[in-house]
C-alpha cells in the first residue's frame, strides 16, 4: 500500500492544498467583512436576507477549512473584526452603497468562489478535501441562482448585449 491508500483525513496535505485552503479562508474572511459592512447599507429585506445567509455559510466554511488547517500545524490567516451595524439613514446618499451594486458585487464574489472551490476540487489528492469543496461549490451555484433570481426580479440585472439575430439558413 502507498502512502496515499488509506483513511484521507490521515494522509498528509500537498503545499497546493495548503495554499488553497488558506486562501480560500484569507478571502472568505475578507468577503465577509464586506458583507457586513454591506448589511449596513442595504434597504432591501430580500437581499438583506440573502447576504445575511452568505454571510452565515462563509463562516461555516472557514470554520471547517480552518480546522483541517490547525490539524496540520498551518497558521491561520488574520480574522479581520466584526463590523459594526449603523442606521442606514445616517449614511449620506452619495457615500451610500445602492442595493442594486451590492447584489452585483456579491453575485460577483460568488462566482469568484465558484472558480475557487473548482480549483481546490482539481488541485486535490485527498478525496476528502476535494468533497468538502464540492460541497461548497454546491452551496455557492446554488446561492448563486438566488441572488440571479433576485437581480432579474428587482430589475438590476445589468446584461451583456444580447445576441438576438441568427445567421439566415441557406
Amino acid at each position: 500500500m502507498g502512502i496515499l491508500s488509506g483513511n484521507p483525513q490521515k494522509e498528509p496535505l500537498h503545499y497546493g492544498e495548503v495554499y488553497g485552503m488558506w486562501s480560500f479562508v484569507a478571502g472568505s474572511k475578507a468577503m465577509t467583512a464586506g458583507y457586513q459592512t454591506f448589511l449596513n447599507h442595504i434597504g432591501d429585506e430580500d437581499l438583506k436576507k440573502l447576504v445575511e445567509e452568505n454571510i452565515e455559510a462563509c463562516k461555516q466554511h472557514e470554520k471547517r477549512v480552518e480546522e483541517i488547517l490547525k490539524e496540520h500545524g498551518v497558521a491561520l490567516p488574520p480574522t479581520p473584526p466584526e463590523r459594526p451595524l449603523a442606521d442606514l439613514e445616517t449614511i449620506p446618499p452619495g457615500a451610500r452603497l445602492m442595493d442594486n451594486e451590492i447584489a452585483m458585487a456579491s453575485s460577483a464574489d460568488l462566482a469568484a468562489g465558484l472558480v475557487a472551490c473548482s480549483g481546490m476540487i482539481g488541485n486535490s489528492i485527498r478525496e476528502d478535501i476535494a468533497m468538502m469543496f464540492a460541497e461548497f461549490h454546491a452551496y455557492k451555484m446554488q446561492l448563486a441562482g438566488r441572488f440571479l433570481r433576485l437581480n432579474k426580479e428587482k430589475g438590476w440585472l445589468v446584461p451583456p448585449p444580447l445576441h438576438m439575430l441568427k445567421p439566415l439558413e441557406e
